[in-house]
């Protein structure tokens, strides 16, 4: 781990204490050589470690930290900074009590990168209805990170998710939405600003000089002339102009349907897609246990892994950990590319897809 103890740690957030946050966590701890994962330490309820520790039955040391020893103690044990709040939620049977320590996670990783004591904030998952039982006041995760990005310059983020794996990145224009609202949702002025952002991001983050990005159509065949539909030449095709005219290297719509093997993938850096299965579809089959959900257009880098609490089968050691240790790895890249941006270093290599 010398290599990676001038930089500083990631921060990971416990998530619902009563999904498979915990069982993950303690997994890739437990492989942290053998996956060559960065130094990181959990916000999360010591306790609620132990237990979980115990009750999948690994042996793993847990080591009360702050965010400045956990370098030192990443070795020897999981670094874990204690949050205020106590969680006594069992595997699998959320409680509406937890919402608290779940929250103060996400607001305190987002503070310690503020402060310069982590890199980058990687999340596990949450449990939306334990949060708005609670009285949680937003959408999502993401548009909570957003709000807390206000922080850094008194205005709240427009975050843009992206799904990221092995062979294929993609961002959907619109997310948790029903199909039939899609089209009235889609503007020029929304695939715009996503678009923009999209650039931005690969050249600072992912160290791409020139991205290239495929816009997907709307429509079978991307309307067929109009045919199929009028959104893709009255919004989308306008969009793509634009960003051209701006210097991105935008082009568009393609076919959805002929946009995703393996041949027309390497032609593009990002595919921006219209909808939220366009997207996580196509990227969950090319890789589904390797894809990170990376929320763009945040200043700060956060990842996440790209599943949900798995209630199922939390407590039961039977969780996968690697889309955690991808989301752990591809942060600290990211925070890497960075640093290195920041610091006028543009020689970082691209990061593969």
């Amino acid at each position: 781990m010398d290599q990676l103890s001038t930089f500083r740690p990631l921060v990971l957030t416990m998530g619902e204490p009563a999904g498979i946050g915990p069982d993950v966590t303690l997994a890739a701890w437990a492989a942290r050589y053998e996956r060559h994962l960065p130094v990181f330490y959990c916000l999360a309820d010591p306790d609620t470690m132990r237990r979980r520790a115990e009750r999948i039955g690994i042996k793993i040391p847990i080591e009360v930290v702050t965010p400045d020893e956990a370098a030192a103690a990443f070795d020897r044990a999981l670094p874990v900074v204690p949050l205020e709040a106590h969680s006594t939620a069992e595997p699998g049977l959320p409680e509406r009590a937890s919402a608290h320590g779940v929250i103060e996670a996400i607001a305190r990783a987002v503070g310690d990168v503020r402060a310069g004591l982590a890199a980058a904030v990687v999340t596990n998952p949450i449990n939306k209805k334990a949060l708005v039982d609670a009285g949680f006041q937003h959408p999502g995760h993401t548009e909570f990170l957003g709000m807390l990005s206000a922080a850094w310059n008194g205005v709240p983020a427009r975050p843009v998710m992206m799904l990221a794996g092995p062979g294929l990145r993609a961002v959907p224009a619109t997310i948790h939405v029903p199909i039939s609202a899609v089209p009235g949702l889609l503007t020029e002025s929304l695939l715009l600003a996503t678009g923009r952002t999209i650039d931005r991001e690969m050249r600072q983050r992912f160290g791409i000089a020139r991205p290239r990005i495929a816009v997907a159509g709307l429509n079978p065949h991307a309307g067929e002339g109009g045919v199929m539909g009028s959104e893709d030449a009255a919004v989308i095709a306008p969009a793509v102009a634009r960003l051209q005219a701006e210097g991105i290297d935008a082009f568009g719509p393609l076919a959805p349907d002929t946009m995703f093997h393996a041949e027309a993938r390497a032609r593009y850096d990002v595919a921006l897609c219209m909808y939220h299965d366009q997207a996580l579809i196509p990227t969950k089959t090319v890789a589904f246990s390797e894809t990170v959900n990376v929320t763009l257009g945040l200043p700060f880098i956060r990842t996440s892994p790209d599943h949900g609490t798995a209630f199922d089968i939390a407590g039961t050691g039977k969780a996968d950990f690697s889309s955690l240790a991808a989301a752990l790895r591809l942060a600290d890249e990211l925070a890497r590319h960075e640093a290195d941006h920041l610091a006028g270093n543009t020689d970082s290599a691209r990061l593969s897809a």
